[in-house]
């Protein structure tokens, strides 16, 4: 068992942790994948600031071409997908001895759902797209609560394990 002296406290939560963003991310690919219609309309209306304020200053900013539309929400799905499995394998290894190697590569997924949903919901949809003025099509408040999720789980992941917990692990 993970749990046990072996393993330690740390480690098994930052595996759990770790697990648990994996799940949310997988989730989210599976469902924009098997019901691709629904999101799909929530990318079409955020880049055609379609149901913004229509200030003349923003709109230029408006992607209205349903092509590339769709081709950014398929992007959206591989890069879920893609730091699903990356965090998936980073879980797996804070099953493993190399808990280093566990770190950074729960790093790099970690980082990878924190660049989408910081960098690409919040500011680029957000702010660029102007996503907060709408009442229908405004996904800031999810990619806030993901977005912290994430870094806490980033954090906990590199907290230093202690004296006595290395001691324990023996």
């Amino acid at each position: 068992m993970l749990a046990t002296n072996s393993r330690g406290a740390l480690p098994l939560a930052a595996m759990l942790l770790t697990a648990s963003v994996a799940l949310y991310m997988a989730l989210v690919a599976l469902g924009n994948i098997t019901d691709f219609g629904t999101n799909q309309e929530f990318v079409r209306h955020v880049l055609a600031m379609d149901t913004t304020f229509r200030d003349d200053d923003l709109m230029w900013r408006a992607v209205t071409n349903e092509g590339v539309q769709d081709a950014a929400y398929v992007a959206i799905i591989v890069w879920e997908t893609a730091a699903a499995l990356v965090l998936a394998y980073g879980a797996w290894l804070w099953t493993r001895p190399d808990h280093a190697r566990a770190r950074r590569v729960s790093t790099y997924g970690l980082l990878m759902v924190m660049l989408l949903f910081g960098a690409g919901f919040m500011a680029i949809g957000g702010e660029w797209f102007a996503m907060w003025q709408s009442q229908d099509w405004n996904g800031l408040d999810a990619a806030l609560r993901v977005f912290v999720l994430s870094g806490v789980v980033l954090l906990v992941n590199h907290l230093p394990v202690t004296r006595a917990e290395r001691h324990d692990a023996r």
